[in-house]
């Protein structure tokens, strides 16, 4: 595994620096597992019974970011692009012939889209909302940062059974 690049976060910032340094972290751990291998690799489920990999991860963390920042934060409608139309299940997992390069790409993306929608809400309290729940940005930050922790833990397994490397 390539060398750890990521930015520790602040020991000792305001709440909004600190929780989106945490996320960042998390977001740069995901990237740094899956730093190295090759398509095959990414797309491999190496943990059977499971049928995660390490690309369904990625996809899959490009989709909360999407529903998250844009769709209720935001108040947006974005689908998901490896959905179809009119289907209401959850392809981000389906990789078995899956462009790698256009998921990193999507999850980059929805990255850059979340921290634009981050730093231009006036504070952490901004609310949006899924059905008849109210979520609140530090909510929705301090949720991410769950979900990027959990599913890191997936891909430090993930990573280990394909090629040995363990991460920190």
């Amino acid at each position: 595994m390539n060398r750890d690049h990521r930015t520790p976060p602040p020991r000792t910032a305001d709440e909004r620096a600190t929780l989106t340094a945490m996320l960042q972290f998390q977001r740069d751990t995901l990237e740094m597992k899956c730093a190295g291998l090759a398509p095959e690799q990414l797309r491999s489920r190496p943990v059977s019974p499971s049928g995660l990999s390490l690309l369904g991860l990625v996809r899959h963390a490009a989709e909360v970011e999407r529903g998250w920042f844009r769709n209720v934060i935001n108040g947006e409608r974005s689908r998901s692009p490896w959905t179809p139309a009119g289907s209401t299940d959850w392809a981000d997992f389906d990789v078995d012939d899956a462009d790698v390069d256009e998921g990193f790409a999507v999850w980059r993306d929805e990255c850059a889209r979340a921290r634009e929608i981050v730093a231009a809400a006036p504070s952490l309290d901004v609310t949006g909302t899924v059905g008849d729940e109210t979520y609140s940005l530090r909510y929705v930050l301090a949720h991410m940062i769950e979900e990027y922790a959990r599913h890191n833990g997936h891909a430090d397994l993930l990573r280990e059974r394909i090629d040995g490397s363990t991460g920190e």
